[in-house]
């Protein structure tokens, strides 16, 4: 008998192929929710939400047909569905969840501001006809403790709203009132620069001295100079592609959401021009699926540059992450764009030299891309004399959180006075200068400035800007605990020093006499060892501790 076929009960002779068969009725489904879509490898997250979004779940039966329909390995399907934390995988003879989830956000943010009490009173409030798990921080910071139910975030949340939230339906909230490319083009010279660049009245050699005259910096976390890192991927031979990182995982983090809820053309225009600089024939925006709200908004951008045809010959693609951190991290968002798991790649060869489908690649954030319009309007000095100014998420303790434009050497001082103060009854204590990544500095340091290069020499860095401001009321012990069980649930695996070295450290802390030798002894592995950025900054909100509140420690 051949060793690829099985005998299957019945009458004599009748075999059957190894493994899961693919039921008829099952494909004829995927089929249909397919449609005339490609089926192409890096499509296979995208067609995984058809699937999940039809059905609230991806059962085995469909995953067997899924993997038939796109000439793939079960096995390869199966990984990368069970890779991301928004797929939910039920097994052969498992019961389907309910058709309904709510994800209670225990981010940092949501954490102080009282999700453990939400999350305990919903247990109780919603009984099992809801599907209820924690999620790590889902970008609205602002309006904490968020709970997220279906599709639609409920902000301030409690457990009445989220009740009432779950008794109206999954329902997608209204699209926020995002400027149109008609309003975009009259009240801010929108295009304007992309015209002249097409038109030949701009070269690509110019545009990028401007850019590099204006100092603009990579403003997702890393602070490199745009301007060469466009020169970089311009001396790799194409075909190029730009790629837009949309994945703001950072806990405190959500000024790209603001960029894109506010002017999405702003930040589509940005894209454009570098695709024009750098010689790029497609654009690729890797959207986090925390933000479904967003999706059709820059569809709707997206399908207005098409119709109005002024960016001909650049082909513009929106993708759904599937709710995973590492993606944030821009080799990991590579491999989630050709439709595999999010794992870091190992380097060299760069993005620059081969990215996105080993084509050179040049990758921005929202943000960085966002000012690239506003500068070459305006000349590079108009930037400079402003301040280099950016977004910064504000978050925790002030009384009016959110996003906040201002100079590049803003002191946290001032960020909270522009919030309106610290919250009623709250001293300042303590604050993340960069997010979870960026490390905790003691009140005596808010006058610091937040610009790049000014936070290392105490441990810390500015990265994505994502100030979380913490007081007299706040543990600095939680605070940590909260941002290390952080980063042991989303590193992808990958790498030892990563993978156990986040759980190690937290059984370290969760001693009663911690070895603080020890623990520093781990971080230093970790930050030698990791792959990526994930495991090399998992540490420092401990080292920081460690140095500026140590008495908590």
């Amino acid at each position: 008998m051949s060793a690829s076929v099985r005998r299957r009960s019945g009458p004599a002779g009748r075999y059957t192929p190894k493994g899961r068969q693919v039921e008829t009725a099952a494909l004829e489904q995927v089929r249909a929710l397919l449609g005339d879509a490609p089926r192409r490898r890096d499509l296979l997250i995208e067609h995984l939400h058809l699937i999940q979004d039809a059905h609230g779940h991806i059962s085995a039966r469909h995953l067997a047909a899924l993997a038939q329909e796109m000439r793939l390995s079960q096995a390869e399907v199966y990984e990368v569905a069970t890779f991301y934390a928004h797929f939910v995988v039920t097994a052969e003879g498992e019961t389907p969840p309910p058709p309904l989830t709510v994800r209670v956000c225990d981010g940092i943010a949501c954490e102080m501001a009282g999700a453990k009490g939400l999350i305990d009173g919903l247990k109780a409030a919603l009984g099992n006809g809801v599907r209820l798990v924690p999620a790590p921080c889902v970008g609205a910071c602002d309006r904490a403790p968020v709970a997220v139910v279906g599709q639609r975030p409920v902000d301030r949340a409690d457990v009445d709203a989220v009740k009432a939230a779950v008794e109206a339906g999954d329902v997608i909230p209204p699209i926020p009132p995002a400027q149109d490319i008609d309003t975009y083009r009259s009240k801010d010279g929108g295009y304007t620069v992309l015209a002249e660049c097409l038109s030949g009245k701009r070269d690509p050699d110019g545009v990028t001295g401007d850019l590099e005259a204006s100092g603009l910096r990579g403003l997702g976390g890393a602070g490199f100079p745009a301007a060469r890192k466009w020169g970089f991927v311009k001396a790799n031979p194409g075909p190029r592609i730009v790629a837009v990182n949309a994945d703001e995982g950072e806990p405190g983090t959500l000024k790209d959401r603001y960029c894109l809820e506010t002017r999405p053309h702003r930040t589509l225009e940005g894209a454009l021009i570098a695709a024009w600089a750098v010689g790029a024939d497609a654009i690729y925006i890797y959207l986090r699926d925390e933000y479904p709200w967003l999706r059709p908004v820059l569809r709707k951008a997206i399908d207005e540059v098409t119709a109005a045809g002024i960016a001909p010959g650049i082909s513009i693609h929106l993708r759904r992450g599937a709710g995973a951190y590492i993606c944030g991290e821009e080799s990991a968002m590579l491999e989630s764009l050709e439709g595999k798991r999010g794992l870091p790649r190992n380097r060299p060869p760069f993005p620059a030299q081969a990215g996105l489908f080993g084509r050179p690649t040049l990758i921005h954030n929202v943000e960085t891309l966002y000012w690239v319009p506003d500068i070459l309007l305006k000349g590079p000095l108009w930037y400079q004399n402003a301040g280099r100014p950016h977004h910064y998420s504000v978050s925790g303790r002030v009384r009016n959180p959110g996003v906040l434009t201002a100079p590049s050497g803003v002191s946290v001082n001032d960020l909270i006075a522009r919030c309106g103060g610290m919250a009623e009854g709250h001293t300042l204590k303590g604050f993340l200068p960069g997010g979870a990544s960026g490390g905790i500095l003691p009140a005596d340091k808010a006058d610091l400035s937040l610009d790049f290069g000014h936070l290392e020499q105490y441990g810390c860095f500015v990265g994505s800007s994502a100030v979380v401001v913490l007081s007299d009321q706040d543990s600095i012990t939680d605070v940590v605990g909260n941002l290390l069980r952080f980063f042991a649930e989303e590193s992808c695996g990958q790498c030892t020093p990563c993978r156990l070295g986040c759980e190690k450290m937290l059984d370290l802390l969760d001693a009663p006499d911690p070895d603080m030798d020890l623990v520093r002894e781990l971080a230093d592995v970790m930050r030698d060892a990791s792959i990526c950025g994930l495991g090399q900054a998992a540490p420092n909100p401990v080292l920081s501790a460690l140095r500026f509140f140590s008495e908590e420690m």
